[in-house]
């Protein structure tokens, strides 16, 4: 696009509604010059996206024949590639794997005990029927349970993969099963470059935390992991997409990890000061950031949208770039969402 087309009110019409998540409200698309996913790669690519992305500028899949064979399958459970099996929570919502009885007891067993995949063998092409992308939105492929730590816990229980990673006598074998499965990782995304050729990026995931407190040192990490999210990640831009990186719990003191993992995103949950991490890190890496929470019933429109523009001023400065987190979903009203879009549109069309 033209950098140099100026903002115009019908910019705000409002042409389409995607489905919304999880069956909540839908999210508009707008008559906008370049479509949202154009804008999303301007973000992670330029660090200079024509408007202030929201969560509704782009969307996540995750195929099947993943989840499946990689992920944790649906309410009917499954078990994956590995032979691990998954079983549905309904409490939770998902599934995890039955405590007690570890698929390994000790990583150094991890050779004996885990094939890795042929995943040459499986049916992408099948699969690429099942998953369509809509190319107006920024379409990501999220790689649930990664190749790291939650797939440790997968095969060991959380407290003895906890304890392999600062084992002497197994950090080798971690170390070497993680390698194997970021090769493993390469090749998914190949593929799945291969079969989605309109894919975006990827969303990686890799629990890191609990509530309060990350689960290990930085120390640790920076041993343990940085050096695989590194290969995936520069492997990923290799093929000209962004990696986008999805960590539960209080990890907001490991965001150097995941910066120099060579990650261009993040969308931490709110228990993280997003606001404190925007101005530590935001120019090294997207954060998401959770606008201030307000009562739409108590708060007049003018007010909200001059919380949009307020959320534009501190957030979005020139190279430092940042979107909407996913928690911030409740102040997206008519009025903070139509004014952070034409006012960022605007500050963005002079910087």
């Amino acid at each position: 696009m033209n950098r140099r087309i100026p903002f115009v009110p019908g910019e705000l019409d409002i042409v389409d509604t995607l489905p919304g998540f999880m069956g909540g409200p839908g999210f508009p698309i707008r008559n906008t010059p370049v479509s949202p996913r154009e804008n999303v790669a301007a973000l992670f690519h330029e660090k200079h996206p024509y408007w202030t992305p929201t969560p509704s500028d782009f969307t996540m899949h995750v195929p099947r024949l993943y989840d499946d064979m990689l992920g944790r399958g649906g309410p009917e459970g499954t078990t994956d590639a590995f032979g691990v099996g998954w079983e549905w929570v309904e409490s939770a919502g998902g599934s995890i794997v039955r405590p007690g009885d570890p698929f390994i007891s000790d990583a150094n067993e991890w050779r004996d005990k885990i094939k890795i995949p042929n995943i040459d063998e499986w049916d992408w092409e099948s699969a690429a029927k099942q998953v369509k992308l809509d190319t107006r939105i920024s379409n990501q492929f999220t790689l649930i349970n990664g190749f790291w730590f939650e797939r440790l816990v997968s095969f060991m229980d959380f407290a003895p993969a906890a304890v392999a990673l600062i084992d002497d006598d197994q950090k080798d074998a971690v170390k070497d099963l993680f390698e194997a499965l970021t090769e493993l990782g390469i090749r998914v995304v190949d593929k799945m470059c291969e079969y989605w050729p309109a894919i975006d990026g990827f969303n990686v995931h890799d629990d890191w935390a609990a509530q309060k407190a990350p689960f290990f040192s930085e120390d640790v990490a920076y041993e343990m992991f940085v050096p695989h999210m590194k290969r995936l990640t520069d492997h990923i831009h290799s093929k000209g997409r962004f990696a986008t990186l999805h960590s539960c719990g209080h990890g907001e003191d490991r965001v150097r990890c995941f910066i120099d993992g060579g990650f261009d995103g993040w969308d931490p949950q709110i228990m993280n000061d997003t606001h404190k991490l925007y101005e530590d890190v935001g120019g090294e890496i997207v954060i998401s950031v959770v606008p201030e929470p307000f009562d739409a019933s108590a708060t007049s429109e003018d007010a909200q949208r001059a919380r949009a523009r307020e959320f534009f001023d501190n957030f979005c400065k020139p190279g430092k770039p940042a979107m909407i987190n996913f928690y911030g979903l409740p102040a997206l009203t008519p009025a903070f969402s139509g004014e952070l879009y034409s006012y960022s549109r605007e500050r963005y069309f002079h910087l």
